[in-house]
């Protein structure tokens, strides 16, 4: 029986000490053999309905570790393009609560709105910052920047008491944080970082009923027949999410799928088990170095503030981490082990 380590090891040979998953995520030995046998199929003129149906395979798969009806999910191709979609739904004077530096792609398409109060608090104090009045609240489960993690329970009851809805972006999450989506009104995630997927993929969880969204960049893979509605209106948009969907891009998705098997194959406990493992063992030899990184207890993202200038030598060293607002950010996935913790720690020391 395959164990952890084995399926891993099978999957991943990486040349450098990566250790930079919060920026993208390392691509399995089998995404990369699907990618290859779908460019295969357009170099050779062959029907593209194999790819057609990787696209529904991940929107299920992803369904599954969201915990949510496939009929909540729609694919895109970015969190800007969701977010966007979510800004345009929201009426003049509607007021947005964000979290104080989150990433600009949860931010931003509320901020060119022009019309709309947005309102940026500290992440510790966002549940604690919606009040009556309150439309929408906006925030990353797992910051981008520091890897601080949102006490979503919180947020939630507080959203509940004052009618105000929730969007969270699950991108440096899903995949090693389990993602209650079905919690939230809104969610979004990109599938190239902890879901180890190729880029231009992303999901995008709506209500049952779709939360007041109007499909504005529904296209002929938004109707209820697809291949029935490729020219003039849309006779009828489709009666799930999928109405949101812009139109795949065939490959990534294709690659995507076996990335997605290959998380459900090791289970996101035991990935997450492994990921704090080896984050936790870091912190402790910052410790012993005498650096602090910032507080973010029970993440896999670890910064250090200061330390950010070092990264241009540390990738010279082949080990690959971030610079971060002067922050030196790590961020551990299941590929890594403890001797790439140890050989940062030994980089750094010197």
């Amino acid at each position: 029986m395959d164990t952890f380590e084995s399926l891993v090891r099978a999957e991943f040979t990486p040349k450098t000490t990566f250790l930079n998953t919060a920026s993208n995520g390392l691509l399995p030995a089998r995404t990369v053999a699907a990618l290859h046998e779908a460019a295969l199929l357009r170099a050779e003129g062959r029907p593209l309905t194999p790819l057609h149906e990787d696209v529904e395979a991940c929107r299920a798969a992803y369904a599954r570790l969201a915990g949510v009806p496939v009929t909540r999910v729609a694919l895109g191709a970015s969190v800007a393009a969701h977010t966007g979609l979510i800004a345009a739904s929201l009426p003049e004077g509607a007021e947005v609560l964000t979290a104080e530096g989150d990433f600009t792609s949860v931010l931003n398409p509320f901020h060119v709105r022009g019309d709309l109060k947005v309102r940026a608090v500290p992440l510790e104090r966002i549940a604690e910052s919606v009040r009556p009045g309150t439309d929408l609240v906006a925030v990353s489960a797992a910051q981008s920047a520091d890897g601080r993690v949102a006490d979503l329970a919180a947020l939630r009851e507080a959203a509940r008491e004052h009618g105000a809805r929730t969007y969270v972006d699950f991108s440096q999450a899903a995949g090693w944080l389990p993602t209650d989506a079905g919690a939230h009104d809104f969610s979004a995630a990109v599938s190239f970082k902890w879901l180890l997927g190729p880029h231009g993929a992303a999901f995008l969880v709506v209500p049952e009923d779709f939360g007041g969204l109007s499909p504005i960049l529904a296209g002929w893979v938004a109707g209820e027949e697809p291949w029935d509605s490729c020219y003039g209106p849309v006779a009828e948009l489709a009666r799930s999410a999928r109405r949101f969907d812009l139109t795949p891009a065939l490959f990534s998705y294709a690659g995507l799928r076996r990335s997605l098997e290959l998380i459900e194959e090791l289970g996101v406990p035991a990935i997450r088990a492994h990921d704090l493992a080896l984050a936790d063992r870091y912190r402790a030899g910052l410790a012993d170095l005498g650096h602090e990184p910032l507080p973010a207890p029970g993440s896999a993202i670890v910064s250090v503030p200061g330390l950010g200038s070092r990264q241009g030598e540390l990738a010279a060293a082949d080990i690959q981490v971030s610079d971060r607002a002067g922050s030196l950010r790590a961020a551990f996935h299941l590929y890594n082990t403890p001797a790439d913790v140890d050989r940062l720690l030994n980089a750094l020391s010197r």
